[in-house]
């Protein structure tokens, strides 16, 4: 494997808006751009992000890990836009590092909030010139649909309460006529209320007729337990989505 660190994607925010590559030593299926969690907070950077990534390239996936802006020293949606600007310099710079085309992009708790603001609200991509249709698939694990709990927070509302605003991914659902393949990942034991809101987000687009191209995983446990597993076991939902939707 190959890696590669600190690669800058912006220079909006030179503490916070850089990311890590891993990369196979074989052919490169496709480049996985995960987006951590944390609560939309700022961490260290740097910060360990799991095993996952090593099974991955394992398995012919590279993977791209970003860093972005948070609470409380930034405001929404900062995050957002670093996002998007990560997976626009993935796309048009991976080909510097592995001959590459098939881009995923995803992310867990509140990463995975993320990476369906992403996909549902098209001007974020639009930004850099880019469509939610060019991404090859979407991994939202364990993600807020409705208004990210923190956001309400710094907007003094209760955390608790479930908004659908212009925030929230699950207002953006039926904007546009196709998504990308995608899947939702979510515990039987997640955190108060995001297993329904998940189920939710899934009939919701089911109801504006997108389920053909839409999976769902219920994992057996605690929010996000899986992700830091040595048992490989997320990383094999992510390959086996790759694999199917290629």
């Amino acid at each position: 494997m190959r890696e590669y660190k600190n690669i800058p994607y912006s220079t909006v925010s030179p503490k916070y808006n850089y990311l890590n590559l891993l990369l196979p030593d074989c052919d490169c299926k496709a480049i996985f751009v995960y987006i951590h969690g944390g609560g939309l907070t700022v961490r260290e950077p740097g910060e360990h992000i799991g095993p996952f990534m090593e099974n991955l390239c394992k398995r012919g996936i590279g993977v791209a890990t970003i860093e972005y802006r948070g609470f409380p020293e930034h405001r929404y949606p900062d995050f957002i836009d670093d996002s998007a600007c990560a997976v626009a310099w993935i796309k048009n710079h991976i080909h510097e590092y592995v001959d590459c085309k098939k881009i995923y992009v995803g992310g867990s708790s509140a990463g995975g909030y993320l990476s369906m603001m992403l996909c549902f609200d098209k001007k974020y991509l639009g930004i850099h010139d880019i469509s939610p249709m060019d991404i090859a698939g979407f991994i939202h694990d364990a993600g807020q649909p409705t208004a990210h709990f923190n956001v309400l927070k710094s907007r003094g509302i209760d955390p608790r309460r479930l908004i659908v605003d212009e925030s929230s991914p699950m207002y953006h659902v039926g904007v546009d006529s196709e998504y990308p393949p995608m899947i939702f990942i979510v515990s039987d034991n997640d955190m108060e209320n995001r297993y329904e809101q998940t189920l939710l987000m899934k009939s919701t687009l089911k109801h504006f007729g997108h389920e053909d191209n839409v999976y769902l995983k219920v994992m057996n446990g605690t929010h996000c337990h899986y992700v830091d597993a040595e048992d490989g076991v997320f990383a094999g939902i992510i390959a086996d989505f790759i694999e199917k939707t290629l």
